[in-house]
């Protein structure tokens, strides 16, 4: 009797690794998502471990039973409880492998995006600073971006030395410089971005 009460201890300790996989691995999932999204480019660490926490979630009740049937048909020594925790193990471990190689596909996406931007910028800067009249010219450091179409499509504004004016340029870093930035009225970006709204 003696025996099979440690046999069975020594299988729920070999077993008993889901719950805590799942707890740790939902934390990593937000550490990933924050600094992977693999949406977008940022996500709230909040967010990101929910998201991890509800795949896991889903993943271990709809995957847990078919893939410990599975385990059990090729070692019929484990009982079904444990092959049920090896199994939702697994599944805990491939969320975050698949959150990481999504977020780290997306992160190619992010950095060209950003690329872009600092384009468009760097070209609004140089064109008020060209064209524009002096009191934008000089505060040209100053300047504000409002993404129209991601990759595109940017508008850029510069306050007057007083703050009281706006110069705004868009910029199309995809065209040939001398025909990428026109001028595109006073409206600050944020009056222009709740009109989008």
């Amino acid at each position: 009797m003696e025996g099979a009460w440690f046999a069975r201890v020594r299988w729920r300790w070999r077993g008993a690794w889901l719950w805590p996989v799942f707890a740790a691995l939902t934390v990593a999932d937000g550490v990933i998502g924050h600094e992977l999204p693999p949406i977008g480019d940022t996500q709230n660490f909040v967010a990101a471990v929910l998201l991890g926490c509800a795949l896991n979630l889903i993943g271990v009740i709809l995957l847990r039973r078919p893939l410990g049937a599975l385990l059990r048909r090729v070692r019929s020594d484990l009982p079904r409880e444990i092959a049920g925790d090896y199994a939702g193990t697994a599944v805990v471990v491939v969320v975050s492998v698949v959150l990481l190689a999504w977020g780290l596909a997306n992160r190619s996406s992010i950095i060209a995006d950003r690329n872009v931007l600092r384009d468009a910028i760097s070209r609004a800067q140089a064109w008020i600073g060209g064209q524009a009249p002096a009191e934008f010219r000089r505060n040209v450091a100053r300047i504000s971006t409002l993404t129209i179409e991601t990759g595109r499509v940017y508008r850029s504004c510069v306050p007057s030395l007083n703050g009281s004016r706006t110069f705004c340029v868009i910029a199309r870093p995809q065209m040939p410089l001398a025909r990428s930035v026109r001028f595109a009225g006073y409206e600050p970006n944020y009056a222009f971005a709740q009109g989008m709204g």
